[in-house]
């Protein structure tokens, strides 16, 4: 249990642009750290060595990982570092799930130059983000706004790394060693990730819990940054101020 009000961390998505002010709001009150990606990685132990070292000096902290990001926070958790008190995963899964085709094709997109990375494999990108439901949103948002946030963020050399990171990613025989409360965030709408990949978290983490947000897609950070935000800051007050029975799930299910 802390003693001290935790450090939230926020892990950004595959895009590596960092959490903006909008989307930092719920957490008024809060201290919070963020940052971008590093460039180039093609392994996520990497990216987890990356945040492990930016949580150095903190003694208390919660890591956010939005996506991408949630799998670098579950890499990290795994391995049970110190200081760790809680953690909120959206969009996250523990084990690729993408058809091996689509990894196939889109590591290949290494050969194909930035120009084709830009007009072709960025629209189908695109494409595979976007949800029925982000019209409508907090912030409404296009095919073309989320291309356009990877042109501005992902250099084609960054993006094609991330990719083969997660090709072979695994992580689910070592779920278990996830010991500190645990929230699943999950969109209603998700073409990406898919339904399977919170389910195989829920099950495999000790005392997770999920919260499924209505009429939002895969990038429910961009387009309803508020509900996104004050649901993750409503679980961490609940574990600052949770009884050390309530954190070992002995008295919340």
């Amino acid at each position: 249990m802390p003693t001290t009000q935790p450090t939230i961390v926020t892990i950004p998505c595959f895009s590596g642009a960092p959490w903006q002010d909008r989307q930092l709001a719920p957490f008024a009150g809060h201290k919070v750290r963020t940052m971008r990606l590093p460039e180039g990685l093609d392994n996520v132990e990497a990216y987890a060595d990356f945040v492990a070292e930016q949580v150095a000096d903190l003694d208390s902290y919660v890591l956010v990982g939005d996506s991408f990001g949630a799998v670098i926070a579950l890499t990290l958790a795994v391995r049970q570092p110190v200081g760790l008190v809680a953690l909120v995963l959206s969009g996250g899964f523990a084990a690729n799930p993408l058809p091996r085709w689509k990894g196939i094709a889109s590591r290949a997109s290494r050969f194909t130059g930035a120009p084709l990375y830009r007009q072709g494999t960025l629209r189908y990108h695109a494409f595979q983000l976007a949800s029925k439901f982000d019209a409508h949103a907090e912030i409404p948002l296009t095919q073309k706004d989320y291309r356009q946030l990877f042109i501005e963020n992902t250099p084609w050399r960054s993006y094609t790394a991330r990719v083969t990171s997660v090709v072979d990613f695994d992580v689910r025989d070592r779920l278990d060693r996830v010991e500190v409360p645990t929230l699943l965030v999950t969109p209603q709408d998700d073409k990406l990730v898919g339904d399977n990949a919170a389910k195989e978290m829920l099950a495999g983490i000790p005392g997770a819990r999920e919260v499924v947000l209505p009429t939002t897609g895969h990038m429910f950070r961009f387009t309803h940054p508020d509900l996104y935000g004050h649901t993750i800051a409503d679980f961490i007050d609940s574990v600052i101020t949770a009884t050390p029975l309530d954190l070992r799930g002995d008295e919340v299910r």
